[in-house]
């Protein structure tokens, strides 16, 4: 981190006053600018590309209180072969208690397993038991934890005790990455989106997600923007380049390619990259095989050809 962001959490005041001192978004406009980008039409060649690409981007996630060992093993085997010729997908998400199936179903394959952690989706547990959910979550095999924020502490004003919280969740990681859902669905405004990815990357996050999934509204474009403008000024200021996840109601493919559209023209192409740009869902991965089936061979698949997620 430069020297000029070095100390601001040193205290709740300099962290509230860089936060608040942040430029406020134009509503109007960052609807308006989403909305024109969703527009962009892809064809042929390209949106192959970008369909592949989409594949490789996401995070295939099963996270219900129904959740089996086989349910998941079967998740990782469609993650590790998606669909003929197609590439794999980055990462699987699954609970805690379920990592070391998943890891044992993905070993060896490039395939991350991603895991919630830290009293998901609520994030209403005490710092130890969300320490101690990180830690057991890393020793079963997590290559990243998707961790959720106190969104009372944050829309209380507690800002300190939220950048604490990341800060230990962090450190439980180890050599794990850390993805910080925001569940923008609950921070009531675009100004609030964009404080909380500044306050979760200067606490150390690796990505920052928009949803748990469990909220509506989950991911939007113009939030989706914001954090991409967010991540895109914080390299500048930083030089530390910091992912984005949206998560949440993103089932089509033309819901991914917007999503893409909008990382190239406000990123630019270092980050259209499973390194740093992920699609957390469990339906969209169907749709893309399809419309890449389409593509292949001029006719869609029949509604049996895939398996149901």
């Amino acid at each position: 981190m430069t020297t000029s962001l070095a100390d601001v959490a040193s205290s709740d005041a300099t962290l509230r006053a860089f936060l608040h001192g942040l430029p406020g978004v134009d509503r109007v406009g960052a609807d308006q600018r989403a909305a024109m980008l969703s527009t962009r039409s892809i064809k042929t060649t390209a949106k192959a590309r970008a369909i592949d690409l989409a594949i490789s981007m996401v995070d295939l996630t099963t996270l219900e209180g129904a959740d089996t060992p086989g349910k998941v093993r079967a998740m990782c085997a469609k993650a590790l072969r998606p669909g003929e010729d197609a590439p794999r997908v980055a990462a699987v998400c699954v609970y805690p208690d379920l990592v070391a199936v998943a890891a044992e179903a993905v070993a060896g394959s490039g395939v991350k397993v991603a895991s919630v952690a830290t009293a998901f989706p609520s994030g209403r547990s005490s710092l130890e038991v969300k320490v101690a959910d990180t830690a057991l979550a890393v020793a079963a095999g997590a290559d990243e934890i998707d961790m959720v924020i106190d969104r009372g502490a944050f829309l209380s004003g507690d800002l300190m005790k939220v950048h604490e919280e990341i800060v230990a969740v962090k450190a439980a990681c180890g050599a794990a990455h850390l993805k910080v859902i925001l569940e923008t669905g609950e921070l009531a405004s675009y100004d609030n989106v964009r404080r909380a990815s500044w306050l979760a990357m200067l606490a150390g996050a690796d990505f920052i997600k928009t949803s748990t999934g469990k909220v509506s509204p989950a991911a939007t474009l113009p939030v989706t923007l914001i954090m991409l403008e967010a991540v895109r000024d914080f390299r500048e200021r930083t030089g530390r380049q910091v992912g984005v996840k949206p998560a949440g109601g993103i089932r089509t493919t033309k819901d991914a390619v917007k999503h893409l559209v909008l990382v190239n023209e406000t990123c630019g192409e270092d980050w259209l990259s499973p390194d740093w740009f992920r699609l957390g869902a469990s339906s969209l991965l169907n749709d893309l095989l399809m419309q890449r089936q389409k593509l292949a061979t001029g006719r869609y698949a029949g509604p049996d050809y895939f398996t149901l997620d």
